[in-house]
């Protein structure tokens, strides 16, 4: 009796060991490449899989997309700036079985290569178009990733330059040039400022010179106001124009009392 029970044990333990070899579940996110004696069969998923104990070999795969930072690398531009640039790329396996059996280690395959296509494509490229131009490089770099990737059955979505590091000589430089650019900007608008007053002043001008009485107007309305200023005294000139009419007068009484 105790070696029947024994025997059960046994069997049980064994029968136990085949479903833990056997039995797989993978979640939705999930795929399993199944190798038989070495072979490859093909990925399952997801859900339940059974396989054949001690003849199957599964290799679990995520399908979900992969956020990997690009550590900084040194880079040298076009025009001759050293730089230290760092990424992040996006990336995600779309055929589990050639993301296994094409490359080993994909994930850190994927890294090596980002890497150095990041120092290739900066490389071709100047410093103001790496700061101008993110959009382009992100575009470049997504391209050209992905087509060495396609192989693997590795999908990437996007690539972005994250921080561009210049260095202390470079930033103080174009910080004066950035202040040299905000000068210049300045000294046009007035200049522009200062013409079109003067244009319009010699409009004015040109239009009272034509009507003497626009002129007086003009001369009474800057008396009203300098009138309101009560903290201070003026001295203003009086037109001629404005006496004028009383002189005539003054002269014909004059004329009139000599005739008498």
């Amino acid at each position: 009796m105790q070696s029947f029970s024994l025997y059960l044990g046994v069997i049980i333990f064994f029968a136990l060991l085949v479903l833990a070899n056997a039995i797989r579940i993978l979640k939705e996110y999930e795929r399993g490449v199944v190798f038989r004696l070495g072979r490859l069969v093909r990925a399952k998923g997801p859900g339940l899989i059974l396989l054949i104990p001690f003849v199957d070999k599964m290799v679990k795969v995520s399908l979900r997309t992969v956020v990997m930072d690009v550590p900084p690398q040194d880079v040298i531009t076009k025009d001759n700036v050293s730089l230290k640039v760092n990424a992040v790329v996006y990336f995600r396996v779309i055929q589990a079985d050639k993301a296994i059996v094409e490359v080993e280690h994909y994930l850190n395959a994927t890294s090596q290569l980002a890497q150095t296509t990041l120092r290739s494509v900066l490389g071709q490229a100047n410093l103001d178009e790496l700061l101008a131009k993110r959009d382009k490089i992100n575009h470049d770099l997504q391209k050209i990733i992905d087509q060495q990737t396609e192989p693997w059955g590795i999908k990437v979505s996007n690539v972005e330059v994250k921080h561009v590091d210049l260095p202390p000589e470079m930033q103080r430089a174009m910080a004066r040039q950035a202040e040299a650019e905000r000068e210049r900007r300045a000294k046009i608008i007035h200049a522009q400022g200062e013409f079109e007053a003067s244009v319009r002043l010699s409009e004015a001008a040109d239009n009272i010179s034509k009507n003497p009485t626009a002129l007086q107007l003009r001369f009474l309305q800057t008396l009203t106001e300098v009138a309101s200023e009560k903290n201070s005294t003026t001295i203003f000139p009086v037109p001629i124009d404005l006496l004028r009419p009383f002189l005539k007068n003054y002269g014909k009484e004059k004329d009139e009392k000599s005739e008498d």
